[in-house]
């Protein structure tokens, strides 16, 4: 993760979740099934996340799942006024997943160090 980031991001640090989203071109490719991109995720950090946080390796992975996802709908927390949080908060409870990575980005009770910092090519989904 952490040459990933330093690669699509000249962010030379580990991180939690990035998304890679498809080309255009990819996406309304008629002879292909539409993709929206990839996400990556560290479950190195994510261990680290669930043990700081009290909850399961896998529930954190399925948090930095839906982070990354939302991602590559189009949604970016970096400047859309809190649309992103907003959605990430609904769907949470709908899928009963633990705090998300948007609002743990906004507040400081929940010991986890942010590494949020989406850029076009690579996004950094949390």
């Amino acid at each position: 993760m952490r040459s990933l980031n330093s690669r699509f991001r000249g962010k030379d640090k580990a991180t939690d979740v990035l998304s890679f989203p498809s080309e255009p071109s990819i996406l309304h490719d008629q002879s292909r099934t539409a993709l929206a991109g990839e996400v990556a995720i560290s479950a190195d950090i994510a261990l680290q996340n669930a043990v700081q946080l009290g909850h399961s390796p896998a529930l954190e992975v399925k948090v930095l799942i839906l982070h990354g996802i939302l991602h590559l709908a189009g949604f970016d927390h970096e400047g859309d006024n809190g649309e992103m949080a907003r959605k990430e908060a609904k769907l949470r409870r709908i899928l009963r997943l633990p705090v998300g990575l948007t609002e743990r980005a906004q507040t400081n009770k929940y010991h986890v160090k942010s590494r949020r910092t989406p850029v076009r090519g690579a996004r950094r989904t949390a």
